[in-house]
């Protein structure tokens, strides 16, 4: 299952997040994701494991095209310089000929204005494919507007039936953004929520499934993290189902404003 960008170019909308993978975990991770058949991986410099990914997608003998590599501008090398520079170094450890997807990671107070500045040019350069925000709520997208020549193809955000940003995906889709989840399974914390333990007995699925069936048919896109081979195979087991209309509002009227990620709102 793929989604069309607003720039046009194509991506899927299922994905392994690599947060917090070191050394060979994430290899093996990534090496059992595109097995499985995951065409999505997401890292960033933060993460400090772009030279893993890119050992596993040059490895994987999948033709290059086929997968698609997000990464990110680490809050530490934002401002238009900084920036550039830490894109070049991520495309020297990655080591994949091109990166899909570049993000902001954070929304670093000072630095907005400038970091966007430089993946403008990098985009206009064709040094990317498409540019992105990460972690962006709806202040941030509408402060972005007012500098912005380039309208962002992807938000990546905290998103679950626990926090539902009803009006962010709104406004994502009204501009043409796609919306995409990071930690969706709220890192099993509610997993014992007894509405998805009775959807999940009805659909004979698991929790996770659920979940990430859900953001699927809202049109979100969403990167589930595991380094755990059944679970990285578990996730991607979500295509032969679909959660009914009435289900659906079920879930959707799960929110709690409940996080496992800080706020950007708070610290940014």
């Amino acid at each position: 299952m793929k989604i069309r960008l607003n720039n046009n170019i194509e991506m899927p909308m299922l994905g392994l997040g690599v947060y917090d993978m070191h050394n060979d975990e994430a290899i093996h991770a990534v090496d059992h994701a595109l097995k499985t058949g995951y065409r999505l991986i997401d890292t960033a410099s933060m993460y400090g494991n772009e030279e893993q990914v890119g050992i596993s997608v040059r490895h994987s003998g999948i033709p290059r095209q086929e997968i698609f590599v997000t990464t990110k501008v680490n809050n530490t090398d934002q401002g238009y310089d900084s920036t550039l520079r830490a894109f070049e170094i991520s495309m020297r450890k990655l080591d994949i000929g091109h990166i899909d997807l570049y993000l902001v990671h954070w929304p670093i107070r000072h630095k907005r204005k400038e970091t966007w500045k430089a993946l403008e040019h990098l985009y206009d350069q064709k040094m990317v494919r498409a540019i992105g925000v990460a972690n962006y709520l709806l202040p941030f997208l509408d402060e972005l507007e007012t500098y912005g020549n380039i309208v962002p193809a992807v938000d990546q955000v905290e998103f679950s039936p626990w926090l539902y940003l009803e009006d962010l995906l709104a406004h994502a889709k009204n501009k043409g953004i796609v919306l995409q989840s990071y930690t969706p399974l709220v890192r099993g914390k509610k997993f014992h929520d007894s509405r998805i333990q009775q959807l999940s007995a009805k659909y004979n699925k698991t929790p996770s499934q659920i979940i990430l069936r859900w953001n699927l048919q809202l049109g979100v896109s969403t990167i589930p993290k595991s380094s755990n081979p059944q679970r990285i195979e578990e996730n991607f087991d979500v295509f032969d189902f679909e959660i009914s209309d009435e289900d659906m509002k079920i879930l959707n009227n799960m929110n709690e404003n409940f996080r496992v990620v800080d706020d950007p709102m708070e610290i940014f």
